[in-house]
């Protein structure tokens, strides 16, 4: 089963570049409902699949060009997900309780409002 995630465009850092092959789904602008502080009023998202075997690249490479603080990315495979931020990756079999729940704590830490702790077990 391929990759498959979103991205907010406006939590990338100035100059971040992410070089891994995905193919693009959609891309749709929305208003950001669940924003907070710094976070703008509209996000871009880009919705998209990838390679299985590229989740650790795409991880390694989102964790350098995400902007510090609130902001994430999300993805997953049918037995694996990723849960990306400035500087720090949770991966964790789909459906583990203990992983997803370190992935949360660690948001909160870091900001990212309840509303915003969606992502798919």
């Amino acid at each position: 089963m391929p990759i498959v995630g979103a991205l907010v465009v406006e939590s990338l850092a100035l100059n971040a570049t992410i070089d891994v092959p995905l193919t693009l789904r959609r891309i749709h602008r929305l208003p950001a409902w669940t924003a907070a502080g710094d976070q703008p009023a509209q996000w871009t998202l880009v919705d998209f699949t990838g390679p299985d075997d590229a989740g650790d690249e795409l991880a390694r490479q989102l964790a350098a060009a995400l902007s510090p603080g609130r902001w994430y990315a999300d993805y997953a495979t049918d037995g694996t997900s990723w849960v990306v931020f400035a500087g720090r990756v949770f991966t964790y079999p789909r459906g583990d309780d203990t992983g997803r729940r370190e992935a949360v704590t660690y948001a909160r830490d870091v900001g990212v409002p309840e509303a915003q702790l969606d992502w798919p077990r």
